[in-house]
């Protein structure tokens, strides 16, 4: 047996997407790890054509393309300059370049995001933090109005994502991973809120930009996740193989819904 996906195998992964249950005009929040699904010919690229054949011309595939990198509140700066002298510090610190949505890359979200973000005819929204990118008809409509100050919340693509009745796409990847649940985070009532710092650039000069949003956490999404499939109704989540990979096709409202609840119940109650 093939390991590496030429033109046939190819087909045959939009068949496995098929058979998960993707269909023509679906709007697919898509997260990947290529690395789970083998070698795939022409990479990030033959998975994207693989998706987007599964999905036609009337469906739409959205990636996360957050930028970590520009931000001195991160998980992702506070890695990087751990250990570094006051002087390294402020060098990091000035290196740090504003977010662009036409050229800012989002490395940390795999070699997928970054394929999708580049592609000819692909949109992006405006966060400088929390981006997405996406290609298909609903592209624009999806990415549009995604407040600065709002990282995944009703005023992002997520929110259209959910209006949509989207589905999202767990390509080798797990719950843990699954950014639809922090709309469930905006959902709770009242949320506990934080200071977010990053790199913007206005009117051409580069400047820190400070703004409150809700503290996202993403620590239980991996419970989360088996608590929603373990009580998933008939349809809300399916599960097959891509390539050497289990993959997860779920329907992004009921797991909006379920997160809302299931977050209010165990973090409220502390556990």
């Amino acid at each position: 047996m093939k390991d590496v996906l030429d033109g046939t195998d190819r087909a045959r992964t939009t068949a496995a997407l098929t058979a998960l249950g993707v269909r023509p005009g679906d709007v697919l929040l898509v997260h990947a790890s290529l690395r789970s699904l083998g070698p795939v010919a022409d990479g990030a690229r033959g998975v994207l054509d693989a998706v987007r054949r599964a999905v036609g011309p009337s469906g739409t595939v959205v990636v996360p393309a957050f930028t970590p990198e520009n931000s001195d509140t991160s998980p992702h700066y506070r890695a990087r300059v751990r250990g570094l002298d006051p002087g390294a510090v402020d060098a990091v610190r000035a290196a740090m370049p504003a977010y662009d949505p036409a050229l800012t890359p989002a490395p940390s979200m795999g070699a997928l995001a970054e394929t999708v973000r580049t592609a000819t005819g692909a949109g992006r929204s405006a966060h400088p933090q929390t981006s997405f990118a996406a290609l298909g008809p609903d592209a624009a409509r999806l990415l549009a109005a995604h407040r600065p100050d709002c990282h995944l919340g009703e005023d992002s693509p997520l929110a259209r994502l959910y209006e949509a009745d989207a589905r999202i796409l767990l390509l080798g990847t797990g719950y843990a991973t699954c950014t639809a649940f922090h709309l469930g985070e905006y959902r709770m009532p009242g949320p506990p809120r934080r200071s977010y710092r990053c790199v913007v650039a206005s009117r051409g000069v580069r400047r820190w930009w400070e703004y409150e949003d809700v503290a996202l956490d993403d620590g239980d999404f991996a419970a989360l996740g088996t608590a929603f499939e373990e009580a998933s109704g008939e349809g809300d989540v399916r599960v097959g193989r891509v390539g050497a990979a289990e993959c997860r096709l779920v329907r992004l409202r009921p797991a909006v819904d379920f997160a809302t609840a299931w977050l209010t119940e165990h973090r409220t109650a502390g556990s």
